[in-house]
């Protein structure tokens, strides 16, 4: 078949590939990143690009204005190559995989204030005990008696014999490939060996055996594969030591921004594979990064636990995850059982082991299982709610007597995704806003300190209330002021948070109203899932101990005017917490030890999956939330707008 050469600037990467191929689908094999929402439907417009030079076909769409078309846009998504092409790609329409900075880092991983805590003091303050040491992966050093005459048991024997003089194990295994290297291992290095031993399901298994003692090196990984952004820690298990932390956005975002995109992106030929590998590429990329800084030998690297969605987890290890988004919404499987990493991909020891923490459903799955584990609210005597407020927003209620969780289709929102001027919470996104109510001016903060470049979740939060409270807005989400920011558009009447000239961009920064709308349904679709959960278990909101806020997005959240705007429910301040990013802690407990990841078990056969859709007060309760705060004002007191 035809090939063309097209070249993509200003990265200046080329790459050769059939004709009729899209522009997006050569920009992902040239390895360049452009936004693509929708998973290439050509439906949210964000893949625009300019052809400088070449023939190209393109389908018809709404999206590309006259203007547009005049100046060579087009949508990468929807259009065919037909020739060698050169092709610009606007900051606009681009995602950058760049790492986080280490100020991001602390931000984003902090444990319950503004600062990072170590994991202990946090939970000797939030948890009544803390897991005994007991990691993953263990490494013992043996020193074996010589056989005689009158003690001739094998060599496998032997050795079993020795190490369950450490304690009673579980049922002990090992591989044909250490049996074989036994004999000539243990008469060449004097029968001093150190075995690494490694916990798989309801047995140990003897990972590795190797001369002398090694005991001094034994490493392990823990990581939250998020649907925006993949965290990981590299971890001594002989000290409990964070040695270090790398995180970077999700390449997956290449193919969809949410998880139902992806799921119909993995039916499509290479699809799977595709979305697997951009998963394990960046964990392998971060592992490698770790290591290498910290000295560590990748041989030394034993183990891994990794946390995610079910979704994202189906996706890691490249099972199908179509049946998720199908009616009755069924898994592959929520319980997996310890693998070797190398089976999905991840460099590390090739004999290392690979635990995912289980799962409770389609959409609520391992993430939400570690934040309940990191949080504790398992133990508590008084009923606490954790929200992790994402695209799949998951809420889980309860305490040491129950735990009930479900699912918020909240949508990308308020991860700068499907809005005009969003983008995730990273170097130059507006996190703070206030506006004057006299001339509506704006004043704004941005994460780094960085010219402004687009609004995050928070940001978007402070400015719906600041909108609300300056009477910009009615309680309806219509812009009803007047002004020199204010202006009609094809997408309604738009409010400007930023003149492109005072910031040195190439568009202005705005919010319009179909940006409102869509900020509207997220914060109605936490709001109500919340509300429903605690209407269903005959409890009042009152009655709520903690509310933990998990994940990222709680680093910049103003809980005042998260309230204003009905995003969470009208409680006394001191009730709301904030945890970090508890799938990632989650993990590391888990990693350093068996009685956490006993409880990962125990708690995800617990806790009881409950569907929103199946409530008959839930349509009403979410339409009711389709207002600013809220249609029954009796529920939000202390808002006076």
């Amino acid at each position: 078949m035809q090939k063309f050469k097209v070249t993509f600037l200003p990265d200046n990467l080329s790459v050769a590939v059939e004709k009729d191929k899209t522009i997006l689908a050569a920009a992902i094999s040239a390895g360049v990143y452009i936004n693509s929402n929708c998973a290439g439907d050509g439906i949210c417009g964000r893949c625009k690009v300019i052809v400088n030079q070449g023939q190209v076909h393109s389908q018809p769409n709404g999206i590309i204005t006259a203007q547009e078309k005049k100046n060579n846009v087009y949508l990468a998504c929807l259009t065919t190559i037909h020739s060698d092409l050169e092709v610009l790609i606007p900051d606009s329409s681009r995602i950058n995989f760049d790492k986080l900075t280490p100020e991001e880092l602390e931000e984003r991983l902090s444990g319950l204030y503004s600062k990072a805590e170590d994991i202990q003091s946090v939970k000797a303050k939030f948890q009544d005990k803390v897991f005994k040491h007991s990691p993953f992966a263990t490494k013992l050093y043996l020193e074996l008696p010589q056989p005689t005459l009158n003690d001739s048991i094998s060599d496998l024997e032997r050795l079993y014999r020795a190490l369950r003089s450490f304690g009673e194990f579980p049922v002990v295994a090992t591989g044909l490939f250490n049996i074989r290297q036994l004999g000539e291992l243990l008469r060449d290095y004097a029968w001093k060996v150190t075995v690494t031993l490694g916990r798989r399901n309801d047995a140990v298994e003897i990972v590795l055996i190797e001369p002398n003692d090694t005991t001094a090196r034994n490493f392990g990984l823990c990581f939250d594969i998020g649907t925006t952004t993949i965290s990981g820690q590299l971890i001594n298990l002989n000290s409990k030591k964070i040695l270090g932390t790398k995180a970077t956005y999700n390449q997956q975002a290449a193919f969809g921004s949410d998880v139902i995109t992806r799921i119909v992106y993995a039916a499509k030929t290479d699809g799977l594979e595709k979305l697997h590998n951009a998963v394990s590429d960046t964990m392998n990329q971060i592992i490698k990064d770790l290591v290498s800084e910290h000295k560590v030998s990748l041989f030394d690297v034993n183990c891994i636990v990794c946390s995610g969605n079910t979704t994202m987890i189906h996706l890691f290890l490249s099972m199908d995850p179509a049946h998720i988004r199908r009616e009755p919404y069924v898994p592959t499987a929520n319980f997996l059982p310890v693998l070797r990493a190398a089976e999905a991909g991840i460099n590390i020891n090739p004999r290392g082991l690979l635990s995912c923490v289980p799962g409770v459903s389609s959409y609520v799955g391992g993430d939400t299982t570690a934040g309940v584990l990191s949080s504790g609210i398992y133990q508590k005597e008084e009923p606490c709610i954790l929200i992790d407020i994402g695209t799949n927003g998951e809420i889980v209620l309860g305490n040491r007597d129950f735990l009930v969780a479900c699912a918020a289709s909240a949508g990308p929102a308020f991860e700068g995704s499907g809005v005009t001027s969003g983008m995730r919470a990273s170097s130059g996104a507006i996190q703070k806003v206030s506006i004057n109510k006299n001339d509506f001016s704006v004043k704004y903060s941005t994460i780094q300190n960085k010219l402004p470049r687009g609004i995050c979740g928070s940001g978007y939060i402070d400015l719906l209330s600041e909108m609300l409270e300056s009477g910009i807005i009615d309680k309806g989400g219509k812009i009803k002021a007047a002004g020199k920011r204010i202006r009609s558009t094809d997408n309604g009447v738009e409010f400007v948070v930023c003149f492109k000239e005072e910031i040195q961009a190439q568009a202005d920064i705005v919010i319009n109203e179909a940006d409102i709308e869509n900020l509207k349904r997220s914060k109605g679709a936490i709001y109500s899932a919340t509300a429903i959960l605690v209407k269903h278990l005959a409890l009042e909101f009152s009655a709520i101990s903690k509310i933990f806020i998990a994940g990222g997005f709680g680093t910049y959240l103003d809980i005042e005017k998260a309230i204003n705007i009905g995003l969470l429910p009208d409680l006394e301040r001191s009730k709301f917490v904030f945890i970090g990013n508890s799938s990632l802690a989650g993990s590391r407990e888990i990693l350093l030890s068996s009685q956490a990841m006993a409880m990962a078990d125990a708690l995800a056969s617990k806790i009881t999956y409950f569907e929103l859709s199946v409530d008959p007060g839930y349509m009403e309760e979410y339409s009711q939330a389709l207002f600013f705060p809220h249609t029954d004002l009796t529920k939000f007191p202390t808002v006076k707008f």
